[in-house]
């Protein structure tokens, strides 16, 4: 009976007694201390070298003005900073969009068993003697007529004299002779502003292609480094995605490079060969003329012929008409079946979308505009088909 009045456990309608409390321990309290820290509870940060960070700063109507006040004048910053570099940074895009477009032929050269410093090379000789035949092509025939037009001028002058109804002018109205008089120092100087004019564009047009193409070759050369430094940006979850993605535009900026090049190529050369035939003169000139308006997508065949045309009729009548039939009947192939069938195959645009994407480069940023206006349209789509539609078809 004692050892079962002796039991640990209470007798019925008795309450417990309370358990002792014995003393506490630094070990039990840092027990308590974690376990009674929410998960949620700020970490202090570490101390680091110059000492813990300071609390953040109280939020209040100055200090959101004064925040708000920077950040407009550091966008206004970027936007005069961006305007007073445009021609660079349009140079630096045009290079880019070269280097786009031939890639392609490096990276078949480096199939070939060629090193990508020998590709470069390679590519770079190319584009330096197509550059090269271009100028020898047309800068001789226009200093040859030039110098013809200068040494021809008086006799011109001697024509129109002899002519009944200028020598009636010019004895009513003293034309030559106000001519003369209107030859003063001041006409003279101004003249001279137009010639260093005149110079100063020339050497800024020589400086702007030497500068496209030294960053052509750059961007040739460092192409993969350039392109693995970008996906890196982006997160890691995605950057499969975005790699396949890239690689595909790329890919359509390349061929549609290719093809408007092929298609430039047959333009001068079926113009050459038609020169040849009828015997207008300087038709290498002409003919390089045509197949470089012929890279600006709708308007470029129409600016070429008519230059063609007008040297064909200064020619004779038969060889200006001809000229006009001949660009008629070949813009007819080219539109309705040569540039179709070609940017289809390589960036697979339709004919509506190109003409309206080429308007509107042209309106918005002009030549260049027009030149990658397609491209951009092509990448649009595949951006469009690829993330855009899939997303909604989820919702």
């Amino acid at each position: 009976m004692a050892a079962e009045g002796s039991s640990d456990e209470p007798a019925e309608g008795r309450p417990a007694e309370p358990e002792p409390e014995r003393p506490a321990r630094p070990d039990d309290h840092r027990a308590d201390d974690r376990t009674v820290t929410p998960a949620d509870a700020p970490v202090p940060p570490p101390t680091g070298k110059f000492g813990p960070p300071g609390q953040p700063l109280r939020r209040n109507a100055f200090l959101t003005g004064f925040v708000g006040g920077l950040g407009v004048l550091l966008a206004y910053a970027a936007y005069l900073a961006v305007r007073n570099a445009a021609g660079i940074l349009l140079l630096v895009f045009i290079a880019l969009f070269l280097a786009i477009g031939l890639n392609p032929a490096v990276v078949r050269l480096r199939r070939w068993g060629f090193p990508r410093a020998a590709a470069v090379a390679t590519v770079t000789l190319g584009i330096l003697l197509l550059l090269c035949g271009g100028l020898f092509a047309v800068v001789p025939p226009v200093i040859t007529e030039t110098a013809q037009v200068i040494e021809n001028l008086p006799g011109y002058i001697d024509q129109l004299n002899n002519n009944p109804t200028i020598r009636n002018l010019n004895q009513r109205y003293d034309i030559i002779g106000r001519a003369s008089s209107a030859v003063t120092a001041a006409n003279i100087s101004h003249a001279l502003g137009g010639v260093l004019g005149g110079a100063s564009l020339v050497f800024g047009t020589v400086f702007r292609v030497l500068t496209v193409l030294v960053l052509t070759i750059y961007f040739m050369a460092a192409f993969d480094r350039l392109k693995e430094a970008a996906y890196q940006i982006v997160p890691a979850s995605r950057r499969q995605r975005v790699r396949l993605i890239t690689d595909e535009i790329l890919t359509k900026v390349g061929a549609y490079i290719v093809g408007a090049l092929a298609i430039a190529l047959l333009a001068g050369t079926s113009t050459f060969i038609f020169l040849i035939i009828v015997g207008v003169s300087y038709p290498l000139a002409l003919a390089v003329v045509v197949a470089i308006f012929d890279l600006i997508p709708q308007i470029g065949a129409t600016l070429g012929a008519v230059v063609v045309s007008l040297v064909g009729f200064a020619h004779s009548l038969t060889a200006g008409v001809a000229c006009v039939v001949f660009f008629i009947v070949y813009q007819q192939i080219e539109n309705y079946l040569i540039y179709p069938k070609v940017m289809r195959r390589s960036v697979q645009v339709s004919d509506v979308a190109a003409i309206v994407a080429a308007l509107l480069g042209a309106a918005i940023f002009g030549v260049i505009g027009t030149l990658v206006a397609i491209p951009t349209v092509a990448a649009l789509q595949l951006i469009l088909r690829e993330i855009v539609v899939p997303r909604q078809q989820e919702r």
